[in-house]
């Protein structure tokens, strides 16, 4: 498991992040330990050296797709374990799942692969399937790469994109909306099923009420027919039942003449006998026969009275027959007995009541699926209208990031608009009629105009794929202020760009570094230069395999890395002077962005307090990580 260890008092004064990982039997990183802090972290290396197996490994632990192919050749599973220090909702996960908070109130997560495929997944010392990982992820961790890049291509997603900047001004509507959709589809759903199996349900109802009449007709109690069958067979076997019970009742009692003494007139002389004996010994068997006698006298009166109630009218029997034959023709055709028969009739008048196709029933149906269409229409207008409003606001803000990024003549327009109806529920919204989807009625689309007097395009027309990378970079940086999840990684965001627009990247996620923790793999020294911490992979090759490690780089060492990325000239003075003033030179940037942001961020903090107790909470915890 990850080493335990105090938190530092930098980490303190953030509330959540991703504080360490520990990656074993991944690719070529035999065995490395990742310890994370706050602030901007870079990863460096070699090509081949295995930076991306430390994102594959972040991947793994957020619930990720587990290949076996990534389990380093020879070792029998592969490792990757992260001690987050938790968020409330990551906290309130472990408690759902059991699991148990480390020492120091952080969450220890852990994605064993085995050579053979098998994936297994721990958090707080239990198993927990790969999905929990996956919502602890959407807590704590954000992994930016190039399919995150193609993801933003979707329409789907770049509604969610808008929807997450927007924040509670849509997220309230929205939820009304989708809070009324459900009750509207399930009105919508019961009257077209009405009026299209309108000549269905009449036949159903006109069964229905046919077999209840029958049953009605009929009467069964329960257990009737159980109960005939027994009478049937006492009425039917009269004679022999009489002779039987006449032969014992005769027995007991004995002959009418008296020449035959029963058992009652033996037990009673046996009785005489022993008492005027005289024997004490014979004398103390006399109660003991005293209670046969009276014994066999209850029985002998209760063959006479079972005599008395034996019937075998054959008329009566004929009637028992007859309604016999009336029950079974319910119980062939409801159920197999009259319980059975009874629970079809409840169920059949409850269906009934669900039946009615009658013009009133009707009505009442349409006019219950209107006025929840005019609340419907009324929820999504809400919506519309405020991202409308937030897709302005996201469009000016991500073209100023834009112009940072070497893009000065580039805009982004993120337009909203109605989806026009196809398949699927139809909602009239504004006189228009409009696709009715759990999001809303609203299509999303981000366009880039890349230059001055070009023709705004979709994404995936309109950008490179150098400009989809600092396009999405602008939209985090715009997004910075409402996005809750507190780390942030990012897979070669700077793919496809050099020069100015490489320094503008590495000045940008230092400001997203100040709200949130940025871990971002990069082959650009000049993104590398702003990095509060520089952590690079080194690959050694022995007996034929390569084989990686990571490590913390000094001060000194990180400018020898940075002349190794500048060109190769790490062993130079001049590579080191160039590594040198690029870092002071990121330095003044990083001061200079800080003491711009820190009185409009002041001001927002005063704000939020003044706001509540939720919004000052969130004022506090953003404070913290501004200061770190």
């Amino acid at each position: 498991m990850c080493r335990r260890f105090r938190l530092s008092v930098f980490e303190r004064m953030v509330p959540r992040m991703l504080a360490e990982m520990r990656i074993q039997g991944l690719g070529v990183i035999d065995d490395a330990t990742l310890e994370l802090d706050p602030g901007l972290t870079v990863l460096t290396g070699e090509t081949g050296a295995g930076k991306t197996m430390v994102v594959t490994g972040l991947h793994l632990l957020g619930g990720g797709r587990a290949e076996s192919s990534r389990v380093s050749a020879g070792a029998k599973r592969a490792v990757v374990e992260g001690r987050f220090v938790a968020s409330p909702g990551a906290l309130e996960l472990a408690e759902e799942v059991g699991a148990e908070p480390d020492d120091d109130g952080s969450l220890i997560a852990a994605r064993t692969v085995s050579a053979d495929g098998r994936s297994r997944a721990h958090l707080g010392g239990r198993s927990v399937p790969n999905g929990v990982l996956g919502r602890l992820a959407e807590a704590q961790l954000a992994v930016h790469g190039q399919n995150d890049q193609l993801r933003l291509l979707r329409g789907s997603d770049q509604r969610a994109l808008l929807d997450r900047f927007a924040g509670d001004p849509v997220a309230v509507p929205l939820a009304a909306y989708r809070a009324r959709r459900g009750a509207w589809l399930e009105v919508t759903a019961e009257l077209a099923e009405r009026r299209d199996n309108a000549r269905r349900l009449a036949q159903e109802s006109d069964m229905l009420r046919h077999g209840l009449a029958e049953i009605e007709a009929v009467d069964p109690q329960p257990g009737e027919d159980r109960e005939l069958v027994e009478r049937a067979r006492r009425m039917a076997e009269a004679d022999d039942l009489r002779a039987a019970a006449e032969s014992a009742r005769a027995a007991l009692s004995g002959s009418d003449d008296g020449e035959s003494p029963g058992a009652v007139g033996l037990a009673g002389q046996a009785k005489g006998l022993v008492e005027g004996s005289g024997d004490p010994a014979l004398v103390e068997l006399g109660p003991r026969l005293a209670e046969a006698v009276a014994v066999l006298a209850d029985v002998t009166a209760e063959l006479s009275g079972y005599l008395d109630r034996l019937d075998a009218d054959p008329e009566q029997l004929s009637r028992v027959l007859e309604r016999q034959a009336e029950l079974k023709s319910l119980t062939r055709k409801y159920a197999a007995d009259t319980d059975g028969v009874l629970e079809w009739a409840a169920s059949a008048r409850e269906r009934l009541d669900g039946l009615d196709t009658s013009d009133e029933a009707l009505a009442e149906l349409s006019r219950r699926r209107d006025e929840l269409s005019a609340e419907l229409a009324e929820r999504a207008a809400e919506v519309t209208a405020a991202r409308t409003e937030a897709a302005g606001r996201l469009a000016e803000a991500t073209t100023a990031e834009l112009e940072g990024l070497a893009m000065k003549d580039a805009r982004l327009q993120v337009g909203v608009v109605p989806r026009p109806a196809g398949e699927g529920p139809v909602l009239t919204v504004g006189g228009r009629e409009c696709h009715a989807g759990s999001g809303g009625v609203d299509e999303v689309e981000i366009r880039l105009v890349p230059h001055a007097g070009a023709t705004a395009q979709p994404l995936h027309k309109g950008a490179s794929g150098g400009e989809l990378s600092r396009v999405m970079l602008a939209l985090e940086v715009a997004l910075a202020g409402s996005d809750p999840v507190p780390t942030m990684v990012f897979d070669e965001v700077d793919a496809g760009v050099g020069g100015r627009a490489a320094v503008e990247i590495g000045r940008r996620l230092a400001r997203l570094a100040e709200r949130h923790q940025v871990i971002v793999v990069t082959h650009l020294p000049q993104v590398a230069a702003y990095a509060d911490r520089h952590l690079v992979v080194q690959k050694a090759s022995g007996a034929g395999v390569t084989r990686s490690s990571v490590r913390r780089l000094s001060e000194e060492e990180r400018s020898q890395e940075l002349a190794r990325m500048l060109a190769g000239m790490e062993d130079t003075d001049t590579g080191r002077a160039h590594a040198e003033e690029l870092r002071a030179a990121a330095t003044a940037h990083r001061d200079a962005d800080r003491a711009a942001a820190a009185p409009a961020d002041l001001a927002q903090a005063r704000s939020r307090r003044a706001g509540g107790a939720r919004g000052g909470g969130r004022s506090r915890r953003r404070t913290v990580a501004q200061a770190g």
